[in-house]
Parts: C-alpha cells; sequence; structure tokens
C-alpha cells in the first residue's frame, strides 16, 4: 500500500516539505486515544531472539532509525512505535542555525537514493534537551553530535563538549558526527591527530559526568564517512583502541556519485552534498567487512548505509556489525521496513 499509494502521492511534494508534513501529522495522529496500541502491534516484532546486548544496553531488537530522520527530537517516541529497536537523535550542534540554503534534499527515484546538502539544521541542543525531558516510552536514544558551521576546527572540541554535557542526562549512546560533507571542513576532524585528541578528551569528559553524577558513563561510537581509504580506516582502528570509545558507526553518506543511473545533467542541476540509499549498499558493507576483520572484530559496528530489505540488513551483519539502521530505506521502502528485517532476520535464522 505505502509503495502503490502513499509514497506517490508523498513524491510530489519537494523532499523536505513532505517530512514536515508528515512530522506534523503523526504528532497529531499519535494524540488520539489508542492510536500508539494499535502502531505497536501492527508493526513491532516481539521476540528474545532479536534482543542484542551491546555497551550495557539491551537492544529489543537490532535495527534503528539513523540521525537525520528525527534531528530535533520532536518524534522519537511516535517513530518507535513502527517497530526501531533505538532511534538515534541529530545532529545537534551547541547553538541553533538554519543549515544551507533550501532547496538541499534531492530524491534520485532511479537510484532509490537522496542527496542532501542540509548542514546540521537543528534548533540547538538545549531545545531537544526540553523534549527529551518529556520521553514517554523506554526507546533507546541515541545523540548524534557535531559542531556549528561557524566553529572553526580548532575550536571544535568545545562544541563536541558543550552537546555532550547537555544531552548525558538524557540520551543512551552518543555518536560522534565528524563525517558530514555538508560542513564545511568537517572531514578534516577526522584526521588520525584531532580525531584522537576529540574522542579522549569526551572519554575524560564521560567519566568526569557520571562520576559527578554517580552514575553510568554513556558509550561512544564514532561515524565515519564511506570515502576513507584502507590507510584512512587502519588508522580508525588504531584510535579506536587508543581512546577506547565503545564503537563505530559505518557510514554517512558518500560524495562519490559513481555507477548512478540519475542522467548527469540532473546530478549536475543538483549539485553538491551527501548520497544515501542504494548506492552506498556496497561501499558500507566493505567499510565494515574491513574494520571487523582488520581489527578482528576488536569493538561493534552499527551499520547505516543502503539497507532497504532484510537482505541488506543481515548481509551488514554478516560482514561484522551487530546493529542496522536505516534512513533512505525508511523513505524509500514505508514504515514497515523495520517490521520486514526482523522478520527476515528470525527467518534467516530458522
Amino acid at each position: 500500500m505505502y509503495k502503490t499509494l502513499i509514497k506517490p502521492v508523498f513524491f510530489l511534494f519537494e523532499p523536505e516539505t513532505i517530512h514536515h508534513i508528515v512530522f506534523k501529522s503523526l504528532k497529531f495522529f499519535f494524540k488520539i486515544p489508542g492510536i500508539a496500541q494499535v502502531v505497536r502491534s501492527n508493526y513491532v516484532v516481539n521476540d528474545k531472539r532479536l534482543e542484542r546486548k551491546l555497551f550495557g544496553l539491551t537492544f529489543p531488537n537490532p535495527v534503528g532509525l539513523a540521525a537525520g530522520f528525527d534531528k530535533d527530537a520532536k518524534l522519537f517516541d511516535e517513530l518507535g512505535a513502527y517497530g526501531f529497536g533505538f532511534i538515534e537523535i541529530g545532529t545537534l550542534t551547541p547553538k541553533a542555525q538554519p543549515g544551507n540554503e533550501k532547496p538541499r534534499m534531492f530524491r534520485l527515484p532511479e537510484d532509490e537514493a537522496l542527496i542532501n546538502r542540509m548542514g546540521f539544521n537543528n534548533g540547538g541542543v538545549d531545545e531537544a534537551v526540553e523534549r527529551l525531558k518529556n520521553r514517554g516510552t523506554n526507546i533507546i536514544i541515541g545523540g548524534n553530535i557535531g559542531k556549528n558551521k561557524v566553529t572553526p576546527n580548532e575550536e571544535a572540541q568545545s562544541d563536541y563538549e558543550k552537546c555532550f554535557e547537555t544531552l548525558f542526562d538524557h540520551v543512551d549512546y552518543f555518536a560522534v558526527n565528524v563525517s558530514s560533507p555538508n560542513t564545511p571542513n568537517l572531514r578534516a576532524l577526522q584526521d588520525k591527530e584531532p580525531l584522537t585528541k576529540l574522542l579522549s578528551r569526551l572519554k575524560q569528559l564521560n567519566t568526569q559526568l557520571a562520576s559527578n553524577k554517580k552514575g553510568k558513563e554513556r558509550p561512544i561510537l564514532l561515524k565515519i564517512a564511506p570515502d576513507l581509504t584502507n590507510e584512512q580506516l587502519d588508522d580508525i582502528i588504531d584510535i579506536v583502541r587508543e581512546t577506547k570509545i565503545d564503537g563505530i558507526i559505518a557510514t554517512n553518506t558518500t560524495i562519490s556519485r559513481e555507477g548512478l543511473k540519475t542522467p548527469k545533467l540532473r546530478l549536475d542541476e543538483i549539485g553538491m552534498g551527501g548520497l544515501s540509499g542504494k548506492p552506498v549498499t556496497k561501499r558500507a558493507t566493505e567499510v565494515i567487512k574491513y574494520l571487523s576483520d582488520k581489527s578482528n572484530k576488536a569493538f561493534p559496528i552499527i551499520a547505516v548505509g543502503g539497507i532497504h530489505t532484510s537482505e541488506d540488513a543481515i548481509e551488514k551483519l554478516n560482514a561484522g556489525a551487530s546493529l542496522v539502521q536505516v534512513y533512505t530505506g525508511f523513505i524509500y521502502e514505508g514504515p514497515g521496513i523495520a517490521k520486514r528485517i526482523n522478520k527476515g532476520i528470525l527467518k534467516s535464522l530458522n
């Protein structure tokens, strides 16, 4: 029904416009008594075999919603009703910022892909925390954090610290985003020296906050680009070992346009931005397998990139991932994607 009736209507609108319409509609819809329970009964797959214990957390299933969909933590409770095992909010920055000029999100239907150059548009970390304080469910929430566009790289650490401190009491894990192609020079923070320094500082801050609050440290994961070379991936493995962070999220969007069916003229019209969806599937899997094999499975990996079907998810899990996340697949495949993936995983266990 989604693919034949709903998606064609959605795709008549600009991507960002329909995103906001859907968010407002779901917010209203879920206020109707009993609706949340009806949605859960139709989309949630409850089976102990799907549980994953990682980072001291118990994920009810391995399928999460990636950062970027619920940037400002406006809809995490409602989205959780669609069967996701966890939701990652953000990317959040210390101060609110409008992001890049519109239009900044583009569909590539021939490739089942998206190109975005959103630029960390968000209302700021403090605004998101006010919503997180009113959490209505126990869905696991990750906080994806970044730096403001105007903050130079030399001062980026303070932005990450601010987000980390502010979100500490309100999220279950952190994703450190240094891999978006849409904030100028951000990817330079993936270089070994600045990245080691940043992650070491966040680990130190993590210990301090947990001690001060007499609570637990939060797992810290690093989100990396699919465009890294094997040598750079070797550096990532070394950095994880040295800083003792908890894992990797692989991968973010790519700047590559290789092998697309979309005409070059259309791609030239769209211009710069990160590509997500099916064209990223192969490279994301390669990165996951390389990290897993080369490190001898030394740390957990959350897979993201081109996951549209249960087969895609299982391929990522077989490559070495412990959990998976969807984003573009959610838009192209519809609200039943987590249910279908979870059922496919269960079928593969038989």
